[in-house]
């Protein structure tokens, strides 16, 4: 039995009972706190409906995956590694910290037990430790991530002061800790290092001890309402809404683009299109403002980014939090739209908005699962709305609206690419109305008209013919997907697209659409609703190939090949292991990953109406992309998209690499393979 009552229970403070203190605190940081978040949750009642209610149980799943597994935080080793174990603290020392609160109450209520107390103690050192590591990243080793080339003002001495709050609840808690162990004359040892630590620090007067043992506890308290209350101001908001932010998250394949509405279905009836202010985002797009935690990955990994364009997508969840709570302010009215600065083209620049390529980089590597490209989409949709379109664009979209393809080429013109001088028939029929084929091949406009594509569909074709595949395309009835006039804002031109598209392919009998254009491919799976399957051109000749329905002999050269993933291939439709099983079906290849691969691959920056459009920026993302090439040892770049194709040979030219690497698609390396090549599509071997 100790001397002296330890519990801080028994003690009165500022000559009040320790009940009735830690009440008051309770109650006027409560108070705070609901109205703080009152205020916040202002705007996100005010914004648009988006509906994020369904599939529970995947959204279950993702949560328990990305937000308390933390399963993209060892992206980046020593931050992910610091931010889990701060995280992990959270959760554990959150019910210590529970305890104490109820302490005050309820004498014995912290007491867990002396296992509970052992793991605690050592989450706290290790927590301490992950904070002080943190703490010398900010200000000795200031990784370039966390300072923004476009950012004005920098959020470290809030990273600061949070980790400093978070230190002091760990030291608050060993000095509880330590001292009551003095007072009882016990010894935690190695099982509470920490606390063993305190008490030896703080001797054994028992004045001083218990001076110290209820000085950590009120410190702790205090410091504990203290720091809930600040987390609404700041970015720290993120301790509180990234969970829920996960849960919420976007649920359809991240190379679908939100309808313009979800209140009204019919385009033609909405009054404006497209969001011009803060009200007009979706809920969850707010959420995701607050959401933010400034770490920089977003940017990290933007390819626009890296190219020196206006475009940091970091930058536009900051502007929209800012925004948000300058104008939603805690303390006075909400201020008018017409008195706030224009959302699109001052808070956010028209240029951060037409230099996003929607590569999808930024959502894979956000730990927080903050969407961005539908939120550039729909300010590109306000835009064009306002007759806003860049000079550059303006060309190629009256060509899309007039002819149906950006190259302002004519109707009869579309299936020429079939008809090579030479052959005696077609290299793939035009399929009438009426008729059928097994395989409809949807060439798209680039790979219709630009010359150099053109041999790509040609040994597309050639392969399918050597396979025995019956296969025919839509001639001139096919015109542009739309796919990249909607992720430019011009939803009625998509409309009108997509529903010439859909009236030739209803005339037509197939059993699968296959497409050398990821793009394409991705409108035809997540704009058109199609019934029957549609394929990439490297999962189908990768499945002809397993068949046995083609075959491949070495290639005479011996150089090393590696394979650029396009983003609309794999970031946005998950085929990473057709084209590699295709390279690997080619005898004697000798390949090479990129290290930026894969899920993290690095985009090209073509992505179709960009080969029109002029970007300001330092350096073309190509050449970026190339010298990663190079890096990796590569002499040959092998892709599957046509623009990644075009933007990576321009980028050759451009860095004088002429000579030394190649660009080729994968249905041009396996015509090669196949013996099947044409003399120009052989030139380059």
């Amino acid at each position: 039995m100790p001397a002296i009552e330890i519990s801080p229970a028994a003690h009165r403070i500022l000559q009040l009972p320790a009940s009735l203190l830690q009440a008051l605190l309770l109650l006027a940081a409560g108070a705070a706190f609901l109205w703080i978040l009152r205020r916040r949750l202002q705007l996100l009642r005010a914004a648009s409906p988006q509906p994020r209610l369904d599939r529970p149980g995947r959204r279950l799943l993702r949560l328990l995956v990305i937000g308390f597994g933390q399963a993209r935080q060892p992206r980046y080793r020593l931050a992910g590694g610091l931010h889990i174990l701060i995280f992990a603290g959270f959760l554990i020392l959150s019910v210590r910290s529970l305890g104490l609160i109820g302490e005050a109450f309820a004498p014995g209520f912290a007491d867990f037990g002396p296992a509970y107390a052992a793991s605690k103690d050592w989450v706290e050192l290790l927590v301490l430790a992950a904070c002080a590591t943190a703490a010398c990243r900010r200000l000795l080793l200031r990784p370039a991530r966390y300072h923004d080339r476009h950012a004005t003002e920098s959020h470290a001495r809030e990273a600061l002061l949070i980790l400093g709050l978070i230190s002091t609840l760990m030291v608050a808690d060993a000095v509880y800790d330590g001292s009551g162990l003095g007072l009882r004359g016990e010894t935690g040892g190695w099982r509470e290092p920490l606390a063993t630590l305190a008490a030896g620090l703080l001797g054994g007067s028992e004045t001083t001890l218990l001076r110290a043992h209820l000085a950590g506890f009120w410190v702790h308290n205090a410091t504990l309402l203290l720091f809930l209350c600040l987390l609404p101001l700041g970015k720290h908001f993120h301790v509180l809404t990234a969970l829920p932010n996960v849960f919420f998250s976007k649920l359809e394949p991240s190379g679908a683009v939100k309808p313009p509405s979800y209140r009204e279905a019919d385009f033609d009836s909405l009054e404006s299109v497209g969001v011009g202010r803060l009200e007009d985002f979706g809920w969850k797009h707010l959420l995701d403002a607050y959401t933010c935690t400034d770490c920089g990955r977003c940017s990290d990994h933007c390819p626009a980014y890296a190219a020196g364009t206006p475009l940091s997508p970091r930058m536009i969840s900051l502007k929209m939090r800012a925004a948000a709570y300058a104008h939603y302010p805690v303390f006075g009215p909400v201020v008018p739209p017409a008195e706030r600065p224009a959302l699109v083209g001052e808070t956010i620049g028209e240029g951060e908005l037409w230099s996003c390529t929607t590569c999808g980089a930024c959502e894979e590597a956000c730990p927080v699962t903050i969407e961005y490209i539908d939120k550039v989409v729909d300010m590109r949709r306000r835009l064009v709305d306002e007759g806003r379109l860049p000079a550059t664009l303006q060309k190629p979209m009256a060509a899309l609206e007039k002819r149906g393809n950006p190259f302002g080429k004519t109707a009869r013109q579309r299936g020429r690419w079939a008809e090579p001088d030479g052959e005696e028939e077609p290299l793939l029929p035009a399929l009438d109305p009426g008729e059928a084929a097994d395989v409809l091949f949807f060439t798209d406009s680039a790979v219709a008209f630009d010359p150099r594509l053109q041999r790509t569909a040609a040994a597309f074709a050639r392969l399918l013919r050597a396979a025995g595949v019956e296969a025919g395309h839509l001639g001139r009835d096919e015109v542009d997907s739309g796919h990249e006039a909607r992720r430019f804002g011009e939803e009625g031109l998509f409309l009108a697209l997509r529903e010439q598209n859909r009236a030739a392919l209803a005339e037509r009998r197939f059993a699968r659409v296959v497409t050398t254009d990821p793009h394409a491919m991705n409108a035809l799976r997540h704009d058109y609703g199609l019934e029957r399957p549609v394929l990439h051109h490297s999962q189908l000749l990768a499945e002809l190939a397993a068949d046995g329905r083609l075959s491949f002999s070495p290639l005479a050269d011996r150089r090393t090949y590696a394979f650029h993933d396009p983003c609309y291939l794999g970031r946005h439709n998950g085929q990473y292991e057709a084209p590699r099983r295709l390279l690997a079906a080619i005898p004697g290849l000798r390949t090479v990953e990129m290290e930026r691969c894969r899920n993290r691959s690095f985009c090209c920056g073509g992505g179709s109406l960009y080969l029109f459009n002029e970007v300001e920026c330092e350096r073309r993302m190509g050449e970026i992309r190339l010298e990663q090439a190079v890096a990796a040892g590569a002499q040959v770049v092998v892709t599957a998209c046509p623009f990644c194709l075009i933007n990576l040979e321009d980028a050759v030219k451009t860095s004088g690499r002429e000579g030394e690497i190649e660009i080729l698609d994968l249905a041009e390396l396996a015509a090669r393979a196949a013996g099947l090549a044409t003399p120009a599509a052989a030139s380059g071997g």
